[in-house]
């Protein structure tokens, strides 16, 4: 009897592991001059608003001016989650020879429980720098049989006009005599800011590499290759531009171009071990509504059921591009962690206040109410927080003097704020 209870339970594991499976979200966003356009006021807590609606488990991004800039962005990242690293920021060198402004560089955010970043390369190119990370899945089975994604972030020369598309063009070919070097079976996702105009372009023709010449060649997850520009058949893949007002800082002229891109090496359509999930493509923030060409992403012409009033505003508010998002599937299964503590609420400036209380609040906390209590211990105020990300509370009503936050759901110690007007 034993012998058969064992076998059962051998088969058993047998078939979890056969079918076991984990998902990854990823996102490429064009952060437009981060940190230093500062046309919009408080800019950063729109991001926040779009990462924590998100939470990727890879985010690419280009456009990043500054280290201030960079560990910015993952200290908002690490807020949501504690599990989130960057690779190491790095200026652009491959302006060096033209105007050696260094103010567009790439970055990739990761969760490091669930990859470990193996290594970082620049790739130059005749403009700007193509960024390489190679990424290890963390799971149970990387030891003996490593999962490996070889991550590119990009940024091609803007604009239109024959000169721009020879630019972009060779800033491709660039890439594609870095990728032939590596071996034919790696499994690459490309993401950037390709600023096409169709897939006619050159650039775009050699990534996806009709006569077969390249070692890698792209696909599509979207499969909407076509004329992009001014072409409401695309209106789904449309990331630019979210403004049709100035005074924002980026471009204006409404919804009109497919500049973003998340692309894979064909492999990856259907590799076990690494592939992308079918029809997760997505352009967060686009509701796929034609009234929406040419307008801004926030008014209401690009309603929709997908995304809000709410999380539009943001996105219009923070970039004139609209993040891109793909998800990647593995057959492993994920190695497990140790429980990290999360920070459930922090102070927006000081904890000395004149009349306005500020908090950022952790959604993994998951918090429904907070209590304001005096040095005595006695209950002054109650807060709903209602899965709020940002708590704004008048006090202007309450006295000088030393108080404390709680709430039923925490085990921590109070946070302490001192009333001073």
């Amino acid at each position: 009897m034993k012998k058969k209870i064992c076998l059962v339970l051998m088969l058993c594991i047998f078939a979890f592991n056969g079918y076991a499976q984990e998902n990854f979200k990823l996102m490429f966003y064009n952060v437009l001059n981060f940190p230093l356009e500062d046309a919009v006021p408080n800019r950063l807590q729109y991001l926040e608003l779009i990462l924590n609606d998100y939470r990727p488990d890879i985010f690419m991004i280009c456009e990043l001016n500054n280290t201030n800039g960079a560990q910015t962005i993952l200290n908002s990242l690490q807020f949501i989650n504690p599990d989130y690293q960057s690779a190491t920021f790095e200026l652009n060198t491959s302006d060096d020879n033209i105007s050696d402004q260094n103010d567009l560089q790439n970055l990739i955010y990761y969760d490091s429980s669930k990859f470990i970043l193996e290594s970082q390369t620049i790739v130059t190119s005749i403009y700007r720098d193509f960024n390489h990370y190679r990424m290890k899945i963390k799971s149970v089975e990387s030891n003996i049989n490593p999962v490996f994604i070889d991550i590119i972030v990009c940024h091609l020369k803007a604009s239109s006009g024959t000169a721009n598309q020879a630019l972009r063009f060779q800033m491709v070919e660039d890439l594609i005599a870095y990728l032939d070097t590596l071996p034919a079976d790696i499994n690459v996702v490309l993401a950037g800011d390709f600023n096409v105009y169709s897939d006619s372009e050159p650039a775009f023709q050699e990534l996806i590499d009709t006569d077969n010449n390249n070692n890698i060649d792209f696909i599509d997850p979207a499969d909407q290759i076509g004329s992009w520009h001014n072409n409401t058949n695309f209106i789904d893949v449309m990331t630019q531009s979210t403004r049709t007002q100035t005074g924002f800082g980026g471009s204006t002229g409404g919804f009109d171009d497919r500049f973003d891109f998340i692309m894979t090496s064909e492999n990856m359509q259907t590799n076990p071990e690494i592939k992308f999930i079918e029809n997760s493509y997505k352009v967060f923030g686009n509701n796929a509504n034609v009234q929406c060409y040419n307008q801004a992403i926030n008014s209401s012409d690009c309603d929709g059921v997908d995304y809000s009033s709410f999380i539009r505003n943001a996105l219009h508010n923070f970039s004139d591009h609209l993040p891109v998002t793909l998800e990647l599937q593995t057959n492993q299964s994920l190695s497990l962690e140790e429980f990290t503590t999360i920070t459930a609420m922090q102070f927006i400036g000081s904890n000395v206040i004149n009349d306005v209380l500020k908090l950022k609040i952790n959604p993994l906390a998951q918090l429904k109410t907070l209590t304001i209590n005096n040095n005595l211990g006695q209950v002054i105020k109650t807060i709903s927080v209602k899965n709020s990300l940002y708590i704004e509370e008048n006090m202007s009503s309450m006295a000088n003097g030393i108080y404390y936050i709680t709430s039923q759901e925490l085990q921590d110690k109070p946070l302490k704020f001192i009333i001073a007007n």
